[in-house]
């Protein structure tokens, strides 16, 4: 059995410490930091899906190389899919799943196994956080739910993000118009 590094205090900490930031970057990389440490595995990644071409774009990573993180586009269609529809996959073998779109460069950057983990925004999929194991993992139901709780927590405060951006550069409109008004 794995040494469990992580608990409800540490999911409390974390969630903490993310609702915290109203800055969306601050939020991604303390997101997949936070996870690499909590599960101690070799890497973590947020992505976020582009909607116009259907690509996971990577949004924040922990130790992860340059060279696996630009191996090529990643298709929201293709690579592990079915995560950004039916919910969690766990992989136990890269080198033998025909879900993994680049299982060489997997090789090639020692990940054994990935969890993926959709980001949701109600019904809507908007991304997908990955866990990298050197190592063969079988994910138990805790580590899934662990991955599975920060991954609704960083959807919900990008969005907000997102929202608080967007009335931000509102008022500022309403402020540039009243200044010109005024003149």
């Amino acid at each position: 059995m794995r040494d469990m590094r992580f608990n409800y205090e540490t999911l409390v900490r974390i969630s903490k410490a993310m609702s915290g930031s109203r800055d969306p970057e601050q939020i991604i990389h303390m997101t997949v930091q936070s996870i690499k440490e909590a599960l101690g595995v070799k890497g973590c990644a947020l992505f976020l899906i582009d909607p116009s071409s259907k690509e996971l774009e990577i949004a924040a990573s922990a130790g992860l190389s340059d060279d696996y993180l630009n191996k090529g586009p990643v298709s929201a269609m293709r690579s592990i899919a079915a995560s950004l529809k039916e919910g969690p996959v766990a992989i136990s073998d890269v080198t033998d799943d025909p879900r993994i779109q680049y299982p060489e460069a997997a090789q090639n950057e020692g990940i054994a196994s990935i969890l993926s983990v959709p980001i949701m925004i109600g019904e809507e999929a908007i991304g997908a956080i990955r866990v990298y194991t050197s190592e063969q993992w079988e994910f138990t139901l805790d580590e899934v739910n662990f991955v599975q709780a920060l991954a609704q927590i960083a959807g919900t405060l990008l969005e907000m993000g997102r929202l608080y951006q967007g009335q931000r550069e509102y008022i500022e409109v309403l402020t540039t118009m009243q200044e010109a008004r005024e003149m």
